[in-house]
């Protein structure tokens, strides 16, 4: 009997060893593996770079406090904001404190309580940010939520507009909702947005944990848009599987997140970041997301020319290495029908397949997966 409590619906596999894009489980059986950790290992299972720099902060420091002025730190804040255009980070340990952290510096600059968030979003599972997500399912049973949110349909403009006002501290909103079936933005959503920021002075939040760090082929996804946040949350790919999350936004917010104002334990801890240090500097290599963006059209291409005859399937969407096959049916028997194949992959709610594979996966494995998957649905359309 486990000792864990079974908050997991957890898959029959256990990983021994990874690299790269490989994973091997007890059995020795080794699976290609399309989840990256959900969306963490952006870099792939032990990549080289990101080992040496834990390794070598390992022998130097593990950890102090945020008492102490630490150089890594500051290292890494200053990397984010180059590539983010924002000014000050808060580093924390999670996607979900890092919008826990967006919440409150909103809440508290603005001296204002409303957040409109979207129908279908996930922000987190804190108190906060299971009150802001937009999925009854995350906040059943948990009594009352935190008030003060409302929640609109994704991309609709009347929606959004009757929802704001003068009240409304901020505005979260998630360039493609990836828990939400990988639903992109639409490109006049986001100019109703901007537009009702400018007139309420409300702040505009964008929750990068899934979609930043490279995953859509742009350091952050609000960066394939004429769009400047105010405030940016990251996570999951910033560590690389160490548990890293950051809080950017602009210099005018840095006066309302003076000391005492908030705080984490562990954020900002040396390790993690020598591993954040190492992710970012991977990603700006010259000509490394351009290449993630090559690579997310060869899988989008070779996906829709493999499912195009497919009876189930209802549409392929996402951006860069992060997509979404919506199917007129379940999909989670899916699932292991591809694991048994070696193919690992996710669901985004009940119909659509997750496909998320490190930025560093190869074309080979990118045909390689398409045509599994490919040849899974092409035997369904038979069989129908």
């Amino acid at each position: 009997m486990s000792s864990l409590f079974p908050t997991y619906a957890r898959w029959n596999i256990e990983p021994v060893k990874g690299e790269g894009t490989s994973l091997v489980d007890q059995s020795g059986k080794e699976y290609l593996d399309f989840t990256s950790g959900i969306g963490v290992l952006n870099l792939g299972h032990c990549h080289p770079a990101v080992t040496e720099a834990v390794k070598a902060q390992l022998e130097a420091l593990w950890h102090t406090s945020n008492l102490f002025t630490l150089q890594i730190q500051e290292e890494a804040a200053s990397l984010l904001t180059g590539l983010s255009g924002l000014d000050r980070v808060f580093f924390c340990n999670s996607g979900a404190e890092a919008n826990e952290a967006a919440i409150k510096l909103a809440r508290k600059a603005t001296g204002r309580s409303k957040v409109v968030t979207c129908l279908q979003s996930f922000h987190g599972r804190t108190f906060a940010t299971m009150a802001a997500t937009g999925q009854e399912k995350v906040r059943t049973g948990y009594g009352t939520m935190l008030e003060s949110f409302s929640y609109v349909e994704f991309n609709n403009l009347e929606a959004l507009e009757r929802a704001c006002g003068e009240d409304t501290a901020a505005i979260m909103v998630e360039m493609i909702q990836g828990e939400g079936g990988i639903r992109p933005i639409q490109e006049g959503y986001i100019e109703k947005i901007k537009e009702i920021c400018q007139k309420t002075g409300a702040l505009l939040i964008v929750d990068e944990v899934q979609t930043g760090i490279g995953r859509t082929g742009k350091a952050f996804a609000f960066q394939h848009f004429n769009l400047q946040p105010d405030i940016v949350t990251s996570a999951k790919g910033l560590g690389n599987g160490l548990p890293v999350g950051a809080m950017l936004g602009s210099e005018v917010l840095s006066a309302h997140f003076g000391p005492g104002s908030h705080g984490s334990t562990f954020g900002g801890n040396p390790v993690c970041l020598a591993s954040a240090k190492a992710v970012l500097k991977e990603i700006s290599r010259n000509g490394f997301l351009e290449e993630v963006n090559e690579k997310g059209k060869l899988l989008l291409q070779g996906l829709k020319d493999g499912l195009g005859n497919a009876e189930v399937v209802k549409e392929i969407r996402g951006k860069g290495l992060m997509i979404g096959i919506e199917l007129k049916e379940e999909a989670a028997p899916y699932l292991e029908v591809l694991q048994d194949k070696g193919l690992l992959v996710l669901t985004a709610g009940p119909n659509v397949l997750r496909l998320l594979p490190p930025l560093t996966v190869t074309r080979d494995e990118i045909q390689s997966a398409a045509n599994m998957i490919s040849g899974l649905f092409a035997k369904k359309t038979q069989a129908v």
